[in-house]
């Protein structure tokens, strides 16, 4: 076998087993007093901080950090009286503005990253080799959605759906890449179980 050979055999299954959930970062389940404890800031006005667990003390919440693709389950959530929220790391330049036409709810800020996993999981250079990534960023831009460059880019997003006080998380979704979203059904299923307070 020549050299060029092993090579291109060493590139294929290398590019195999990247693809594959092996070298990926495990995701950790959420604590509902970790999420309830972290400070928020609005996205608007003056900045206002606040404990994460008003979002959903009274009506239950589906929260989502850095996703865009729940907007279009607003007007069921609406019917269910859950509110749809997104939370964001940083505030960077005009990334949220660009961000509020992809999202129908309210934005906010977590610089504590606790919307972001126990242990913020993150996806760098194997990014460039996952097919799945680039499907999803292919998929975001045909949807007229592009970035940015500046920032913090490489730490991965999730979604809760979260009852009203103690009921708890009712589902959560990590992604596993870039992109990476959760079932909308399943995310249905879970809203319909929120039972909401008195």
């Amino acid at each position: 076998m020549s050299v060029w050979s092993l090579a291109v055999c060493v590139t294929v299954v290398s590019v195999l087993l990247v693809n594959t959930d092996l070298f990926l970062t495990k995701a950790q389940q959420s604590a509902l007093d970790t999420l309830a404890n972290a400070d928020l800031k609005t996205t608007t006005g003056a900045g206002r901080s606040f404990k994460a667990s008003h979002l959903w003390e009274k009506t239950g919440a589906v929260i989502m950090a850095e996703a865009s693709g729940l907007s279009s389950l607003k007007p069921q959530l609406d019917v269910c009286g859950v509110p749809l929220y997104a939370v964001v790391k940083e505030h960077v330049g005009a990334e949220i503005d660009s961000f509020r036409p992809f999202f129908c709810g309210e934005i906010f800020l977590d610089e504590t990253r606790c919307f972001y996993g126990n242990k913020p999981r993150k996806m760098m250079g194997l990014a460039f080799v996952r097919v799945g990534v680039w499907l999803n960023v292919l998929r975001a831009w045909r949807r007229g959605y592009v970035g940015n460059n500046i920032g913090e880019g490489f730490i991965l997003g999730g979604l809760y759906v979260i009852g009203p006080g103690d009921q708890g998380i009712l589902m959560e979704h990590q992604e596993k890449e870039f992109g990476h979203t959760a079932d909308l059904r399943s995310v249905l299923e879970a809203v319909s179980r929120v039972q909401r307070a008195e």
